[in-house]
């Protein structure tokens, strides 16, 4: 649920060092008991309801959560359901706060640190989630693609983009790239219905439920 620190072989260090730096920090913006970070960014929380849906709109599933984080959305979704869940995350520094927050989940939760595109995984799931991933990632396409391969029949994935705002972007794009040395990318509508349906997804939700950000539900038929 937080943002991934998997990117490019280019961008992949500047991402990983940025979140190896703010773990912590990132971690506090997802604080469900936090007032002020609901009512500041409530697309946070908006996305994250929307995933949680689909979590259980499924009979037990096999959750992917790639760019996992601290592992917030993981144990929202082993709450809500989940067999078992697997979260891929570049920092260290992420996975140590996720495997705290997950461990009475015991043998259902297993992390893995690397890069998405590359690491071993076991079977396929039901629902993969990137929340807050695709906004530092320079090749979306490879990442979609390797979604579509680990997917079950039926599956979905369920991605967060951030769209260009004439208030939020230029402040994103100081914050990130000019501060912290950090990509940032930017998505649009008929982008993403190409991104994947591309990459072999049958059916693709889109919704705007702010606007600085699209949702997606992408839907492997079978």
């Amino acid at each position: 649920m937080s943002p991934s620190t998997t990117s490019s072989s280019s961008e992949a260090p500047r991402v990983r060092d940025h979140f190896r730096r703010k773990a912590w920090s990132f971690d506090r913006l997802y604080d469900e008991e936090h007032v002020v970070q609901r009512a500041l960014r409530p697309g946070l929380f908006r996305r994250r309801e929307f995933a949680l849906e689909v979590v259980r709109s499924y009979d037990s599933p096999r959750v992917l959560d790639v760019g996992c984080g601290s592992g917030r959305i993981g144990e929202l979704a082993l709450d809500a359901g989940a067999r078992d869940y697997v979260g891929v995350d570049f920092a260290e520094t992420m996975l140590e706060l996720a495997r705290e927050r997950l461990t009475r989940f015991g043998d259902r939760v297993t992390l893995v640190q690397g890069d998405f595109r590359d690491v071993e995984l076991e079977g396929r799931f039901d629902a993969i989630l990137a929340l807050g991933l695709f906004d530092y990632i320079a090749d979306a396409d490879s990442f979609v693609r390797r979604m579509r391969e680990v997917a079950a029949p039926g599956g979905s994935v369920v991605g967060s983009f951030p769209r260009w705002h004439w208030l939020k972007g230029p402040v994103r794009k100081i914050r990130y790239e000019k501060i912290n040395n950090c990509p940032i990318f930017d998505y649009t509508e008929s982008g993403l219905r190409t991104l994947f349906e591309d990459a072999g997804f049958e059916r693709v939700e889109i919704r705007a439920p702010g606007k600085s950000g699209f949702q997606v539900r992408a839907v492997v038929e079978g």
